[in-house]
């Protein structure tokens, strides 16, 4: 069974097989999480992400970790929160299960997640949560993830992951 984690911390320093970068659509660099990954991975991220020609909303891609200790990058573009009547769950639980069929194909035994479309995109973070952990524990053992740390920016988001941890461990998961 897989393991999930939820912690406070810097998804460009995490050790594991590969890191998810919440992305928009160009895959060439952007604010938040996007262009703390870029920074930290150095100039030749921008540069494969050209050749990768974009990444549709609800997909996801994959880059060489270059200069993080991850060994990938899945670079995954979530929805923009338009007040949910256009797809937005949908589209959010398919950047999930579409970064772990990366990690099967990649062989990655463990990945780290920001929380995808809660920061400019304006997804509800409590919502954005569930459809991510529900998503991933439908979804990980299936594609031999072994561990998925959920990387929260702030307390809040800490604290919803934390809860939904919590409600696992008491249903015996």
């Amino acid at each position: 069974m897989a393991r999930f984690e939820a912690i406070d911390g810097d998804i460009t320093s995490l050790v594991v097989d590969a890191i998810v970068n919440a992305a928009n659509t160009s895959l060439l660099g952007g604010g938040g999480v996007d262009g703390a990954i870029h920074r930290a991975a150095g100039p030749e991220l921008l540069a494969a992400c050209r050749r990768l020609d974009g990444c549709a909303t609800g997909d996801a891609k994959a880059t060489p970790g270059f200069r993080l200790p991850a060994k990938w990058i899945f670079h995954a573009v979530g929805p923009i929160w338009m007040g949910g009547d256009h797809h937005e769950d949908d589209l959010l639980a398919s950047c999930y299960r579409r970064c772990l069929e990366l990690a099967r194909d990649h062989e990655a035994k463990s990945v780290g997640f920001p929380a995808i479309s809660t920061g400019v995109y304006g997804f509800p973070s409590a919502r954005a949560a569930g459809i991510a952990f529900a998503t991933a524990q439908r979804e990980a053992e299936l594609k031999g993830v072994e561990v998925v740390k959920f990387v929260c920016f702030d307390k809040k988001t800490l604290s919803i992951y934390d809860d939904l941890l919590q409600s696992l461990d008491s249903q015996g998961g």
